[in-house]
């Protein structure tokens, strides 16, 4: 192995794991060995604190939550937020984007939205100079960096739907014609697990295009008392910017260099796999207790995820232990169990659980 691939800490004191796996041995890695891209391994994994930091100023605890927001910003993949409401979910995003200088939208969903209202609208006008009408298309809140859509299930399919070009093509198609989408674009979204009253489920297409699906959960005892006590005061930090769009676009193209060696590639394929009961080697738990598993986008995400969450933490290749990190948040909402599973309380992510103990690394 190239010597200057050898791990050594940096002046912050964050370690750069450089040794690759030995699938890497005969061939050089992807990642730039001797200048820039080892230099935005640092800066990504010193990023992280920073942005962590700043998020903490306004969001008490929920560090999990973070860490698994940033590993899909940066996977540039799309995130579905499932928590019972007062959580900090929407201000969590808000910050984010603050902290990062994107440009932000929300919409809020409701059973009256229309596609339009996502999309935007073509709008007849009068030029005043020669008298002639014409349509010109009025953007809509889809065109931004990051958008929030706010209780994504209390709109219809229909409006639903309107999200799923922008999402996998980054474009959006309104009047006859095509518009390009500015990057960064990510779509994170907010859903309440406990209220079903007038809510609509989200398609499986739909939520294929999602790569994580983020729980959140209540804080700590300590963690409520602190939240208590800042958001009944006068408390209102300023959130520094820590990276522009532009550096987020740079460090969103090295998670694609990073290297994942064959094994851990099988691995993440092998997860995937097996939450299909229709495959031969699939556990028992799970032909008896899920109707449909997950599909190749989502051993897709699990590498991806790997990847980002491996440079974030300063190390230079995706392994095992990241696919197994990300197993969870990547497959859950993929899973359709069946009625026998949810007679019995069981949900999809006690399943992958299970498949995790079931497969080890």
């Amino acid at each position: 192995m190239d010597p200057s691939l050898k791990p050594r800490p940096d002046s912050e004191g964050v370690t750069i794991d450089t040794e690759a796996d030995a699938d890497y041995a005969d061939g050089p890695p992807t990642l730039e060995a001797g200048g820039g891209d080892l230099d935005a391994v640092r800066d990504i994994a010193r990023a992280r604190e920073a942005i962590a930091a700043e998020i903490g100023k306004r969001v008490v605890g929920q560090a999990e939550v973070v860490d698994q927001l940033l590993i899909s910003l940066f996977a540039r993949g799309h995130c579905l937020f499932v928590g019972v409401p007062g959580l900090a979910k929407t201000l969590l995003i808000s910050t984010l984007a603050e902290s990062l200088n994107l440009h932000f939208q929300r919409i809020q969903f409701t059973p009256d939205l229309m596609p339009s209202d996502i999309t935007g609208t073509d709008v007849l006008e009068e030029d005043h100079a020669t008298g002639k009408r014409v349509f010109r298309f009025i953007h809509g809140p889809i065109f931004t960096n990051l958008l929030l859509a706010d209780e994504i299930n209390r709109t219809p399919p229909k409006t639903q739907a309107a999200l799923l070009q922008s999402m996998q093509e980054y474009e959006v198609t309104a009047g006859g014609q095509t518009f390009e989408l500015a990057r960064p674009f990510q779509v994170f979204a907010t859903q309440n697990p406990i209220e079903q009253e007038g809510t609509y489920p989200l398609p499986e297409a739909q939520l294929d295009r999602f790569m994580l699906q983020v729980d959140v959960g209540y804080p700590s005892e300590d963690e409520e008392i602190q939240i208590a006590l800042q958001q009944t005061s006068d408390y209102r930090p300023t959130i520094e910017p820590i990276l522009s769009p532009e550096r987020i676009v740079e460090l969103q193209d090295l998670v694609l260099r990073v290297p994942a060696a064959e094994h851990v590639v099988r691995y993440a394929v092998t997860l995937a796999r097996r939450t299909r009961p229709s495959e031969a080697d699939a556990p028992d738990f799970i032909k008896s207790g899920v109707s449909w598993g997950a599909g190749p986008r989502a051993s897709q995400a699990m590498i991806l995820a790997a990847k980002a969450r491996a440079i974030l933490r300063g190390r230079f290749a995706a392994a095992i232990e990241d696919i197994r990190a990300m197993a969870r948040p990547v497959l859950q909402h993929r899973l359709l169990v069946n009625y026998r599973a949810e007679a019995e309380g069981i949900r999809p992510g006690d399943i992958i659980d299970k498949l995790l103990a079931a497969l080890p690394s």
